[in-house]
């Protein structure tokens, strides 16, 4: 790949818990740089605990970007993010030859290094009635739905993912044709250095570190955050972990002690689906995460 100028991404990587954050910060102070945050919850201004944002002590030490950036009113994709990312790194590397990136949205990143294939737009009529739908009947509704209207995506597609199966209903629904037609599978050659970095735990300390973390949350006010956004729990933003178990709770549906198993369950089950997506990837280096005098070394020299 040609560089512009020897610029370089650092991207860290890797499952919900596993320490990325506090590793991406280390890196960025070596390099005197900043970071861009790859994760599809924390660019949300209403979202905090419930998504591990970074502290503010922590953001106080590395200026972070894509954190707090956007409202759950707003529509927030990999396109976004793609966009977003590219033109923030243009002005990062006007000061400097490196820019961390850090996160576990297998789909952003990827976006990020490679692109994206040029999805037709959708009807928003389409769009409001199947997100009014799964509201009202839950994701066994969608998987029929696509089951049906678009056998091609059910066997190939993350059928577990709602917002990937809300994605190719809508897409079959507005042009007829499987999500999958649009994919070329064509990756774009950047201009800059990618180095990517990924970071994992044994299992039992993962879900050690994920069990911890939710008691935190709850701790630290999880519950009374979630109230705050029930104006807004029919948004895509609020149907993820942490917050669709409270609402339940909230709703009377299940006890707090439930919801909090099932935040465990679900989030522990995501860091599982995050290593399959990252294992995929081959250019990734895998560290401990305290792993860091060998992680800044492989940060310097890259994949050469």
């Amino acid at each position: 790949m040609a560089l512009t100028k020897n610029k370089k991404i650092i991207i860290v990587a890797g499952p919900t818990a596993a320490g990325k954050t506090g590793s991406a910060i280390e890196i960025a102070k070596h390099f005197k740089t900043e970071i861009i945050s790859a994760d599809s919850r924390q660019c949300f201004q209403e979202l905090n605990i419930g998504v591990a944002r970074p502290s503010e002590g922590e953001l106080r030490q590395v200026k972070h970007h894509f954190i707090a950036s956007h409202s759950v009113q707003d529509e927030v994709n990999a396109v976004v993010f793609e966009q977003y990312a590219l033109k923030k790194i243009n002005e990062l590397f006007k000061e400097n030859d490196t820019v961390v990136m850090v996160g576990g949205t297998g789909l952003y990143i990827k976006a990020f290094c490679e692109g994206l294939d040029d999805i037709p737009m959708v009807k928003t009529g389409i769009r409001n009635r199947i997100n009014a739908e799964f509201e009202e009947k839950g994701l066994s509704w969608l998987q029929e739905e696509i089951k049906s209207k678009d056998p091609e995506f059910y066997k190939a597609g993350e059928i577990q993912n709602p917002q990937r199966v809300m994605r190719a209903l809508e897409v079959i629904e507005s042009t007829g044709e499987s999500v999958l037609h649009f994919r070329k599978g064509e990756k774009i050659k950047r201009d800059f250095g990618i180095v990517k970095i990924g970071l994992e735990l044994p299992k039992e300390q993962l879900h050690q570190n994920i069990n911890t973390r939710v008691d935190r949350m709850i701790e630290n006010g999880l519950v009374e955050e979630v109230k705050k956004t029930e104006v807004f729990k029919h948004l895509n933003a609020l149907q993820t972990v942490g917050y669709s178990e409270i609402f339940n709770y909230l709703d009377g549906r299940i006890s707090l002690e439930q919801a909090i198993h099932d935040i465990k369950t679900s989030t522990r089950q995501y860091a599982k689906r995050q290593m399959t997506w990252f294992r995929k990837d081959k250019e990734i280096k895998w560290f401990a995460p305290d792993q860091l005098k060998e992680i800044i070394e492989f940060a310097k020299k890259g994949n050469s």
